[in-house]
């Protein structure tokens, strides 16, 4: 055996090395490369987001087809979405996840640090700024032009404290039953049913509320109802986590067991 030939034993422990699931947050990944990948992320799904619903409107007038058409490329983008970059960032794509995450970290469980918070949040929302514009750019849209599109309505904002914390409890409750290898099916999934369940169409994303404010398109949002979407998106990140910890309660170990 060489020097530079591996010993059996290192191969076997290479081979059987845990390896990060898609929504994990690998801990050696540079800080750089995950916020490069919440960035993108971030970007291509408001561009699917956004151009979906562009090309949809364009090729129908029907706005159930128009929803159909929205939904469905948003289900496929985000399940490839995060399926490719859950490895690298964990695949927040998503400021609620990144605070739900920091939160947990914070009383002791799995989750982002101060700093990565601090870092994941504005590349997410410049991404989905960024997805927005670039979409815009493809249909020959202004690059930027103000929703006129309200959702103020107070139907809609209960419809985005359902979608989020319907999106917590799944991304907290795969977690805890250590299935998020399912992430990109399950997340995915999620998100095409609450389009059509939920009566804001669950944005249930603070970085994509702000993206889809900047396009004036079938997919935006007038910035005046930016901040009770946002709102409304965080009181449903309380009620997920709630959830999480009723549904999810950890057991208790080192008890006796009662008496037969």
């Amino acid at each position: 055996m060489t020097a530079t030939e591996p010993a059996a034993s290192d191969a076997i422990a290479a081979d059987t090395a845990p390896r990060p699931a898609p929504g994990a947050t690998p801990p050696r990944t540079p800080l750089i490369a995950r916020a490069a990948a919440e960035l993108v992320g971030t970007a291509a799904l408001v561009a699917v987001v956004v151009g979906s619903g562009i090309q949809a409107t364009k090729l129908t007038d029907d706005v159930a087809l128009q929803l159909l058409a929205n939904s469905t490329a948003t289900v496929f983008g985000l399940g490839v979405l995060i399926a490719l970059l859950g490895p690298v960032s964990g695949a927040h794509f998503n400021p609620a996840v990144t605070l739900a995450e920091w939160w947990t970290a914070r009383r002791g469980g799995a989750g982002v640090t101060a700093r990565e918070l601090a870092v994941y949040v504005p590349s997410q929302i410049v991404g989905a700024i960024g997805g927005a514009i670039l979409a815009d750019a493809m249909f020959g849209e202004p690059l930027v032009k103000w929703s006129t599109h309200d959702r103020s309505a107070g139907n809609l904002l209960l419809g985005e404290v359902v979608a989020t914390a319907g999106l917590i409890l799944l991304i907290f409750g795969l977690a805890r039953t250590d299935r998020l290898r399912f992430a990109p099916v399950a997340v995915a999934s999620y998100i095409g049913a609450a389009y059509w369940f939920t009566s804001s169409t669950s944005f249930a994303n603070p970085a994509v509320t702000i993206g889809r404010a900047f396009t004036d398109t079938f997919a935006g949002i007038a910035p005046g109802s930016v901040a009770g979407f946002i709102g409304m998106q965080l009181v449903g990140v309380i009620v997920g986590l709630a959830l999480v910890a009723v549904i999810f309660m950890r057991g208790q170990t080192g008890q006796e067991q009662p008496a037969a």
